[in-house]
């Protein structure tokens, strides 16, 4: 990532956006950070990988409760045929 100071980005803010498709550039205010610019491939880009993990989380998490859950009523259901199995009514 290019830092740029907002000052001189200002005066120079053809080479800040040519800076900015290939790699974002961080303006800083006084030292501090106050904007980004980037260009909209990257950012597509980076919205695109942002889903994609997003969508991977869902999938794990969907994955483990499902490792870790037992259907409802389960137990009930076993206990009572083998109850039943056994020739209880």
């Amino acid at each position: 990532m290019h830092h740029q100071a907002l000052t001189d980005a200002r005066n120079k803010h053809g080479e800040v956006f040519d800076k900015a498709t290939v790699e974002p550039v961080l303006l800083t205010k006084q030292s501090r950070p106050s904007h980004v610019i980037i260009s909209a491939d990257s950012y597509q880009k980076l919205l695109d990988r942002l889903q994609k993990l997003e969508d991977m989380m869902l999938v794990q998490n969907a994955e483990t409760a499902l490792s870790q859950s037992k259907m409802v009523g389960t137990e009930a259901f076993t206990s009572a045929l083998k109850h039943l199995a056994n020739g209880a009514a």
